[in-house]
């Protein structure tokens, strides 16, 4: 990038300072966040690694942590680093949730013991004895990284430290054994589209739809409160406000509208209550919601696992949602903290059309025209694509029939593998989350 380039990007309308990373990978610096796009060249993105949260597993336990089934964890660590290296081969910058949230952990040892204290009571430790068991074990734990690391892996009674005697004359120990997580582990960590969502300069810390995920927004609370990068943005949401909204389910389409799907993890009530938030911020552009009602099924989640864009032209689509759609359109109203609403009546592609300012979108669909095959490949995310650039997209391989259809419409499609990862069902869009689009 140039002098010139470099400039230019200074002088955008955000709290946001750039400079030039003087190590190796010559990856800029970029602080803040900004996001205006799904297909602009993404440059700076979030990931978790998947860590030893999927060992703690169990066929009972399933249903619970929203699993379907076990992925075998050194493969789907293989598998996410192919995904990692397909992004900095193409000039993204990767940062990883757990590196953030231990630089927060490292700033003072007052927000270290806040965390804990927190983490520890929305975990469900009620008991003052074990609340204070498991804060000495884990603030023994030096490293701030493994610190973060053990908090997302889950606690066995076993990991403990406590005394033979007490073990021994416990009702509790002698029925459930040693074997019993006295705190749960966090297995969807890897899928970080969800727990929070950059939306242009601003971020939504989302409340999540499930008690299980409740506790991954934890970590994006803090480091948007407290990670020097990060600590200035613009907040849209918070994990306390009673709704339920995900990341998975916010689109920026462009500078000045978003796309938010009504499904089964987002509610209504969010999305106008995240409207309202965004239209009376003087740091944003955004004036449109398009808030977009999908079946509220575990199979269409969120908006992003059945539609997801790929270029300034083109959409891709589960067919099983263009019957009839409801679109509505979310505007500023007259009052401060008024919502204007219109129901769209116009055609799924004339509302996107009209709201990107082109005269026609095309809607390419998972698995073509087969009914079969775009139920298969939709449940394993054919539909469910990461945008790097205009018409460059990262997909899961396994999902060829689409991946060709995509090839013939002119799009460049780069494959990474996914037996593991798909377990949890999300693709690569779900897997990340960008923090910087140029």
């Amino acid at each position: 990038m140039g002098l010139r380039e470099i400039a230019y990007l200074c002088t955008l309308e955000t709290k946001t300072s750039i400079n030039i990373n003087k190590n190796e990978s010559n990856f800029q610096v970029m602080k803040g966040i900004h996001v205006t796009s799904e297909i602009k060249p993404l440059k700076k993105v979030l990931l978790h690694r998947p860590g030893r949260e999927l060992l703690n597993l169990t066929p009972n336990t399933l249903e619970e942590l929203l699993f379907d089934d076990i992925p075998y964890l050194k493969v789907a660590e293989e598998e996410h680093d192919a995904f990692s290296q397909v992004l900095r081969d193409n000039g993204v910058e990767v940062v990883y949730l757990e590196d953030l949230m231990a630089e927060v952990l490292d700033i003072d040892a007052d927000i270290r013991e806040k965390f804990l204290r927190q983490f520890i009571e929305e975990a469900g430790i009620c008991a003052t004895k074990y609340h204070d068991i498991i804060y000495n074990y884990l603030n023994g734990i030096k490293s701030s990284k493994e610190l973060v690391l053990k908090t997302m892996e889950g606690i066995y009674l076993q990991d403990l430290p406590r005394d033979p005697h007490e073990v021994e004359n416990s009702l509790v120990d002698q029925v459930r054994g040693d074997s019993r997580f006295v705190v749960k582990p966090m297995p969807n960590l890897y899928f970080t589209r969800d727990p929070f969502a950059c939306i242009g300069t601003g971020v939504s810390i989302n409340r999540m739809f499930s008690v299980t995920r409740c506790r991954e927004t934890i970590y994006g609370d803090y480091i948007f409160r407290y990670h020097p990068d990060f600590k200035e943005v613009d907040h849209y949401y918070d994990r306390t406000l009673p709704y339920r909204i995900e990341g998975g389910d916010i689109l920026n389409l462009n500078e000045h509208t978003l796309a938010i799907g009504i499904s089964q993890r987002t509610e209504p009530d969010g999305i106008e209550l995240i409207a309202k938030n965004i239209f009376k911020n003087g740091n944003t552009a955004i004036d449109t919601v398009l808030a977009i009602h999908i079946p509220e099924t575990r199979a269409f989640m969120h908006l992003d696992t059945v539609f997801t864009q790929i270029d300034h032209d083109k959409f891709t689509v589960h067919p099983g949602i263009l019957g009839p759609l409801e679109v509505f359109k979310l505007t500023r109203g007259e009052g401060e903290n008024e919502i204007k609403l219109e129901r769209k009546e116009e055609t799924l592609e004339e509302i996107l059309a009209e709201s990107l300012g082109l005269e026609h979108v095309t809607l390419i669909k998972c698995g073509g025209g087969d009914l079969i095959t775009a139920e298969r490949e939709q449940w394993n995310d054919g539909s469910n694509t990461l945008c790097i650039a205009p018409g460059k997209v990262i997909v899961y391989e396994r999902n060829n029939v689409t991946n060709a259809i995509l090839r013939d419409e002119g799009i460049t499609v780069l494959e990474i593998p996914s037996s593991e990862l798909s377990r949890g069902r999300g693709g690569p869009r779900c897997m990340s989350m960008p923090l910087w689009r140029d």
